[in-house]
């Protein structure tokens, strides 16, 4: 009678055990290939509609990116050219920059749908969750930083160069743009922190306590980072920028933490 049951128990936990893997975790590495393939397509495409479109509104979209020069400088400022291609190059860069933050949930979206052809259907609810999370934290990022971060920066910038070194502040075209996107495009991935912690957590990868005992470690390294990051090396943009990834940091623990207790 054993002989016969035993076959029975195997069949069923077999079957238990396909329900409980990855549906995706038949596909072969051409599949696999194939469907990386296809995401990245859908995802250049919709870049490049995004940057076509940004290439018309790159007026509006330069201007929304001066706010925070003429917040800083007064309404009468105005940026300075100095090389005949300035305005060009400038133009076309901020086009493929705006292409890039237009198009980013798109492209968050296939990025997440590929990663989660590799994951558990209990796994997957996360993905769908965090994926227009994670694109309106990316503008969010970005949005901070234009209107609560640049406007404080540049002020600073300006009187430390009139009251400590005696000059004036005169920033070219190229030079502020550059700078501003830059920044604009740090603070859009720095704002992904939370996603990023909530994630490993719910895989597994990282436990809440672990990531409370390496609470100094995070500071010191958000620390050296936002050091690296920040152009000019001020102690005033290097803070600007520790301080919210460091509240970032700890919202993606409260998160874990929030989502591990309803588990």
């Amino acid at each position: 009678m054993t002989l016969f049951v035993i076959p029975i128990l195997h069949a069923e936990m077999g079957d238990t055990d396909k329900k409980q893997r990855p549906h995706d975790s038949a596909m072969s590495l051409g599949d696999h290939i194939e469907e990386l393939r296809l995401r990245l397509i859908l995802a250049s495409a919709g870049l490049v509609v995004a940057i076509i479109v940004c290439l018309f509104f790159g007026k509006n979209i330069i201007e929304f990116i001066e706010k925070p020069y003429i917040l800083a400088m007064g309404e009468n400022a105005r940026l300075q050219s100095l090389s005949p291609t300035d305005g060009f190059t400038t133009y076309m860069q901020i086009s493929m920059i705006g292409g890039v933050a237009i198009s980013s949930p798109w492209i968050f979206y296939h990025l997440w749908m590929f990663i989660s052809a590799g994951l558990y259907p209990t796994e997957k609810r996360y993905v769908y969750l965090a994926t227009p999370f994670s694109a309106l934290l990316f503008i969010t990022g970005t949005l901070f930083f234009t209107f609560a971060i640049a406007p404080l920066t540049l002020r600073f910038l300006v009187m430390f160069n009139k009251e400590v070194l005696g000059v004036d502040s005169n920033f070219t075209f190229q030079n502020y743009i550059s700078f501003a996107t830059i920044m604009m495009l740090i603070f859009g991935l720095a704002f992904q922190t939370p996603i990023a912690i909530f994630f490993l957590n719910r895989i597994g990868l990282v436990s809440v306590q672990a990531l409370c005992k390496s609470r100094k470690f995070v500071l010191l390294g958000i620390v050296i980072i936002a050091a690296i990051v920040t152009p000019g090396s001020d102690l005033f943009s290097l803070f600007s920028l520790a301080v919210p990834l460091y509240l970032l940091f700890e919202l993606g623990i409260l998160l874990s933490r929030i989502v591990g207790r309803k588990t």
